[in-house]
């Protein structure tokens, strides 16, 4: 292996910028996504972000649909599936997202995917070239990066403010823009309707695919829901996709994407190459999970759980430690992210601070870690999907308090 080989590996796991020609600057792989940071946790108090809590799941209810399906008489127990999903689940999902988000489709518009990461690496497949330059948010995911430059694609940050994308700072010849517009990753403000009116126009424009991940949308705690995308383009430029990650379990590994009539064929021999189907006695129990409104039902139980930890977490912030921890307003999802100040401002400080912590039974990040650019506002960000709620204050004093509160 050569160190040109070296220097490739290496710009996709950790940022090596100007060291290696033709990485993309800033992007690393982050600690947050890795498996030690994602799985069981022995910390006391756990603020990871993106994990639903799997305590709560209605496994009674959800057994027995899963063994009906791996029963040999089940239609899906034999034999592969249709690459674009299961038709009970498309048309379920149809159903759900047209009521619960406005998502104007139909089930030949829906395509099941196995996670958000597979719909996006199958996006890149059938849209783009190497060379093809996307457009993300910065700060911004990164695991959707990663899925942007596997394909060749040349990545740009765009900044975003209190309104979300800077859209007239997207540079000319863009062919995608990836958006967060319901609980912007990791702000969490939400994007105005003016600034998704000008990204929707921007994109009728330039003939340009506009991907709306609408990642834990389900979770809301004040405001008007957020129109989606999809519902307010009339030009057909919205890619939406979504997920059962957040709701249900990540370890499910269901997502989907709704695509204009153009796309379906593309997307669905692309979903073929890649692994034929997802798991259909999976998809077949969720279709049933979904008709038989106990999705509904767990989202109504989980929405009442997360809404108090939120006021928990929320509350105590801003009565102990408005000092050191700006909040950044948002009203949905499963965490917040605060602005460090004083002399948590110091990118070092912050480091230390949040090792301290990790030390003393806490699993948090800070935004940089879960930010695509290490150069991120310091600041540190809250999961509250995994914590009890009697945990919150006690483990923010453990992380914000002076050493001896450890």
């Amino acid at each position: 292996m050569t160190s040109d080989d070296t220097c490739g590996f290496q710009g996709l796991v950790e940022s090596a910028g100007e060291d290696c020609p033709g990485t993309t600057h800033g992007i690393r792989m982050a600690d947050p996504y890795a498996p030690e940071t994602t799985g069981p946790t022995t910390a006391a108090h756990d603020f990871r972000v993106g994990l639903p809590d799997a305590r709560l799941f209605p496994y009674d209810a959800w057994r027995p649909l899963i063994a009906r399906e791996l029963r040999p008489s089940a239609a899906g127990a034999v034999g592969y599936g249709d690459p674009a999903g299961h038709a009970g689940l498309r048309a379920a999902l149809a159903r759900h997202i047209g009521l619960s988000r406005g998502v104007r489709t139909g089930p030949d518009d829906v395509l099941v995917t196995t996670g958000t990461q597979q719909a996006l690496d199958l996006i890149g497949r059938v849209l783009l070239e190497p060379g093809d330059r996307v457009a993300v948010e910065e700060p911004g995911y990164p695991p959707a990066r990663l899925a942007f430059l596997a394909q060749g694609a040349e990545v740009t940050g765009i900044p975003v403010d209190a309104e979300g994308l800077l859209v007239d700072a997207i540079p000319p010849g863009t062919r995608a823009v990836y958006v967060t517009p319901a609980h912007q990753f990791p702000l969490g403000m939400a994007m105005s309707l003016r600034r998704r009116t000008a990204l929707l126009r921007w994109a009728r424009q330039h003939g340009a695919a506009v991907i709306e991940d609408d990642y834990d949308s389900e979770f809301r705690f004040g405001g008007r829901p957020v129109e989606t995308l999809q519902s307010l383009d009339r030009d057909g430029h919205v890619i939406y996709v979504g997920s059962f990650s957040k709701v249900m379990l990540p370890s499910l590994r269901v997502g989907f994407l709704v695509a204009p009539a153009p796309l379906r064929t593309a997307l669905r021999t692309a979903k073929y190459t890649a692994d034929w189907h997802t798991a259909v006695p999976t998809q077949a129990a969720l279709a049933r999970f979904v008709d038989d409104g106990l999705l509904a039902r767990h989202i109504r139980r989980m929405q009442h759980t997360y809404a108090t930890r939120r006021q928990a977490i929320t509350r105590a912030l801003t009565d102990h430690f408005a000092d050191l921890a700006e909040l950044v307003p948002s009203a949905a999802g499963l965490h917040v992210t605060t602005f460090t100040q004083a002399h948590l401002a110091e990118p070092d400080a912050l480091a230390n601070r949040a090792l301290r912590a990790r030390a003393s039974g806490v699993a948090v990040h800070t935004l940089a870690e879960v930010a695509a650019n290490r150069s991120a506002r310091p600041g540190l960000v809250f999961g509250y999907g995994s914590i009890s709620a009697p945990d919150i204050e006690p483990g923010l004093h453990r992380v914000l308090g002076p050493p001896q509160d450890c």
